[in-house]
C-alpha cells in the first residue's frame, strides 16, 4: 500500500489482496469466532420459544401467553435499538472493538435473564440481551462480508448464519433436559436453561481475541500500516500453510480520501436519493423474513401445546427437526447464491417460502394435520426459508458502501424488524390465545403474502452481486480509480 502525494488521498491495493486469498485455516478462524453469534442467538430465541408453557406455570413466572409474546417482543425491540446504536458505533470505532463490547452486553443480560422474577423484570433483561445481539449483527456481518473473498462470500455468509439453528437444536437439546422435572425442579430448570448462553459465550471473548480488525475499515480510517500488517500477517500465514507463494494482485489499486466519518447527509444522500432502490429492496426482504420468522418461531411451542396439546417437557423435541431443516437449506443451498446467481436464488427462495406456508395454512385451518405432519410440513418451509432470510442480511451488506455497511445492516435490520417483527409474537401470541385456527392461519397468509411480494422486489431491484467484489458493487463513498483525484476536504 503507498501513500498518494495529497495530503487526504491514500491508494490501495487491500480489497484486491483479500479476494485473492485462497480459502485457509485462518477463514475458519473467522467463520468460528464471529459466525458465533448467531448461534448464540439461536440459542437465546430457543430457550424463549421452548420455555413458554414452562413459564405460564406457577413455579416459573405465571406469564399468560399475551406476556410470552410481549416478552419476545421486548427483545426484539432490543435488537432493533441496539443495532441502531452499535451499527452506529461499529462504522466510526471499528469492526473489532465493537464485536467485543456487544458480546459483553449480551452474555451479561442472558445471566440477568435467569434471574427473573416477573415480568417487568423477565421483559427487562430480555430487551438488554436483544440490544447486545443487534449490535452484533451490524458488527459481525460488516466484518465477515470484508474479511471473505468475493468468489465464497455468498456461500460463507449463508452458512454462519444458518447456525443460529445449531443454536436452536442446542436450546432444544438442553431443554429436553432441563425441561424434565425428573431430572430437574420445575423453579431450577428454565432458569438454568437461560444461563445456558452466559456461560457458553465467555469462550467465544478469547476466540475473537485472534481475530484483526477489518483492513477495509483501516483503509478508510487513515490507519494505513495497521491495514498494511493486517493483510502482509495474513498472507504470510496463508503462504507457510500452503508452501506456496500467493498470485499476483491484477486489480487496479482503489484510491480513497481519507477522513474520520462520513457526514450524516451523505448518509441519507446515498439511502434515499443515490441508491433508493437499494435501500426498497432492502427493506421489503429484512421486513418480510422479520414477519415470516418471528410471528412462528417464538409462538412454535405455544401453538403445539394449544391446538395439539403436546406437553410442554415434550416442545423440543419437535423443535429439533424443526432447527436441522434450517441448518441443512443454507448449507446445502449456499453455493447456488454464488453460482447460479443472487437474483434467482433470492427471488426463488422467498416465493417458494411464501407459497409453502400458504398451502400448511389453509391445511391447518381446515385441521388437516397433526401434531407430527405439522412440524413436517414447517421443516419443509423453513428449509427454504432459511436461506432467504440469510440473503436478506447478505443483501444489505452487499449493496453499501463500506463506510456506512454496519449503519446499513443496523438500520434495514432495524426497519424491518420494526415493520415485520416486533409487533409479530404479540399479535400471534394473541391469535395462539383465542384458540381459533381461521385467526391463526389468516396471520400465516398475511406471512406468506409478505414473502411473496420481497420475491417480485427482488426481481425488479436485485443486483447480481456473486462473485464480484465489494467495492465494484458499490464503490467507498469517497472512493476514485486509477488517475481519478479527489478534492480537498474543506
Amino acid at each position: 500500500m503507498s501513500k498518494v502525494k495529497h495530503p487526504h488521498l491514500v491508494q490501495t491495493d487491500v480489497p484486491a489482496r483479500l479476494d485473492r486469498l485462497p480459502w485457509s485455516r485462518w477463514h475458519w478462524l473467522v467463520v468460528i469466532g464471529l459466525g458465533v453469534t448467531w448461534i448464540l442467538d439461536g440459542l437465546q430465541v430457543t430457550l424463549q420459544g421452548a420455555l413458554g408453557p414452562i413459564l405460564r406455570s406457577k413455579s416459573a413466572l405465571s406469564l399468560t401467553e399475551t406476556e410470552i409474546g410481549l416478552g419476545a417482543t421486548f427483545y426484539l425491540i432490543g435488537a432493533v435499538v441496539g443495532a441502531l446504536v452499535f451499527g452506529y458505533l461499529t462504522d466510526r470505532l471499528g469492526r473489532k472493538k465493537l464485536f467485543y463490547i456487544t458480546l459483553i452486553v449480551y452474555l451479561t443480560a442472558a445471566a440477568l435473564t435467569a434471574s427473573s422474577w416477573n415480568f417487568p423484570s423477565y421483559a427487562c433483561f430480555l430487551c438488554l440481551a436483544g440490544a447486545g445481539i443487534g449490535g452484533e449483527y451490524a458488527a459481525i456481518n460488516s466484518a465477515i462480508d470484508e474479511l471473505i473473498p468475493a468468489r465464497l462470500r455468498g456461500t460463507v455468509d449463508l452458512i454462519i448464519n444458518s447456525t443460529y439453528w445449531a443454536g436452536a437444536m442446542l436450546g432444544a437439546g438442553a431443554t429436553v433436559i432441563l425441561l424434565d422435572p425428573k431430572i430437574v425442579p420445575d423453579w431450577l430448570g428454565w432458569r438454568l436453561s437461560f444461563a445456558i448462553p452466559a456461560v457458553l459465550g465467555l469462550g467465544v471473548l478469547y476466540i475473537r481475541h485472534w481475530i484483526p480488525e477489518s483492513p477495509r475499515w483501516l483503509m478508510t480510517h487513515g490507519r494505513n500500516e495497521e491495514a498494511e500488517e493486517v493483510i502482509s500477517g495474513v498472507e504470510k500465514m496463508i503462504e507457510d500453510e500452503s508452501g506456496t507463494p500467493l498470485p499476483a494482485v491484477t486489480e487496479p489499486p482503489l484510491t480513497i480520501m481519507v477522513r474520520p466519518a462520513t457526514p450524516w447527509k451523505e448518509i441519507w444522500h446515498t439511502l434515499i436519493i443515490k441508491h433508493k432502490t437499494r435501500s426498497l429492496l432492502g427493506l421489503a426482504l429484512m421486513g418480510a423474513q422479520a414477519f415470516f420468522y418471528n410471528a412462528i418461531f417464538f409462538t412454535y411451542a405455544l401453538v403445539l401445546a394449544k391446538f395439539y396439546q403436546v406437553p410442554a417437557n415434550q416442545v423440543s423435541w419437535y423443535i429439533l427437526p424443526f432447527a436441522m431443516g434450517n441448518l441443512l437449506g443454507p448449507v446445502l443451498l449456499g453455493r447456488l447464491f454464488d453460482v447460479v446467481g443472487r437474483k434467482t436464488m433470492i427471488s426463488a427462495t422467498f416465493a417458494l417460502s411464501g407459497i409453502l406456508l400458504a398451502i400448511s395454512a389453509f391445511l391447518f385451518q381446515h385441521d388437516m394435520l397433526t401434531a407430527q405432519t405439522q412440524s413436517i410440513a414447517w421443516v419443509i418451509i423453513f428449509f427454504v426459508a432459511s436461506s432467504a432470510a440469510s440473503s436478506s442480511y447478505l443483501t444489505v451488506s452487499e449493496l453499501f458502501p463500506l463506510e456506512m455497511r454496519a449503519l446499513a445492516i443496523a438500520l434495514f435490520y432495524a426497519l424491518g424488524t420494526l415493520i415485520g417483527g416486533v409487533a409479530a409474537p404479540a399479535f400471534f401470541g394473541h391469535l395462539v390465545e383465542t384458540g381459533s385456527r381461521d385467526n391463526l392461519s389468516y396471520g400465516y397468509y398475511l406471512g406468506a403474502t409478505l414473502m411473496i411480494l420481497a420475491s417480485v422486489a427482488e426481481i425488479f431491484f436485485g443486483v447480481a452481486a456473486e462473485q464480484k467484489s465489494l467495492e465494484s458493487i458499490s464503490p467507498p463513498l469517497v472512493s476514485q480509480i486509477h488517475s481519478e483525484i479527489l478534492p480537498a476536504e474543506d
